[in-house]
């Protein structure tokens, strides 16, 4: 059976959240919409999304680095969210895997929120229906878009092609080669729901930079044989000023 799913590449995403917005901005305005904004100017500010970022520093000061974890629903393959549900709003389709809400049926009970050990539902406070990622299904089918262009929003969005769209039942994917070849894994796979989403984790990665390559070609100051200024060994507003 057909697998669809994203791969997100944890060592390439930062953080910029074009995944988030573009996300927003195509399903508010189609079938799985609209996207609840409350206060989005305030200190305060609320809503539903399908898709988040959360950022987070791990190590011992001074040693730390950031870690960006884009997170939507992972569409399992044994999900907990559809059995739970007394109406059956929750289900997972044959043909491609991906779990969907059919708003028509659901009553905003919250069980399948509960349910979920990742978090990724959320209940649009307007429509009182539980919303969650559809992995665009109304994007990836639609044949008057260009072929490369049948992605999720979030996949096309993506300025470091930190996420991935593809089939995980095949072998020969994108997505397979990426997580066969990079160590991917599924999140929290102890819980058994068999998660379809999978990450790359962060890996080392070494860069020889050579002396040439440290002055740039195109640079005026050098063009112009003017030299740039010494450093300055007196004290600065920087030395002697508190911010």
């Amino acid at each position: 059976m057909t697998q669809l799913a994203l791969v997100i590449d944890l060592n390439v995403c930062v953080g910029c959240h074009a995944c988030v917005t573009s996300c927003k901005q195509w399903n508010t305005s189609g079938p799985a919409g609209f996207l609840t904004d409350e206060n989005p100017y305030h200190k305060d500010p609320t809503g539903t999304f399908f898709n988040r970022v959360q950022s987070f520093e791990i190590g011992a000061f001074p040693v730390t680095e950031t870690v960006h974890f884009p997170k939507s629903c992972l569409h399992c393959e044994d999900p907990p969210c559809v059995p739970v549900c007394p109406t059956g709003a929750s289900y997972k389709r044959h043909q491609d895997g991906i779990v969907l809400v059919d708003y028509d049926k659901c009553i905003g009970c919250k069980y399948c929120a509960w349910a979920c050990p990742y978090g990724v539902r959320e209940i649009d406070e307007h429509q009182k229906v539980m919303k969650k990622c559809t992995l665009c299904v109304d994007r990836i089918y639609d044949e008057s878009l260009p072929e490369n262009e049948r992605k999720p929003a979030c996949v096309t969005a993506c300025p470091t092609n930190a996420r991935l769209f593809g089939d995980v039942h095949d072998p020969e994917s994108e997505v397979s080669v990426a997580i066969r070849e990079n160590g991917g894994y599924p999140l929290m796979p102890e819980w058994g729901t068999k998660p379809a989403n999978h990450y790359l984790p962060r890996r080392k990665m070494r860069i020889t930079i050579h002396e040439d390559e440290l002055m740039r070609a195109d640079n005026p100051l050098k063009k112009e044989g003017v030299r740039p200024r010494q450093v300055v060994k007196e004290q600065t507003l920087d030395d002697i000023t508190s911010w």
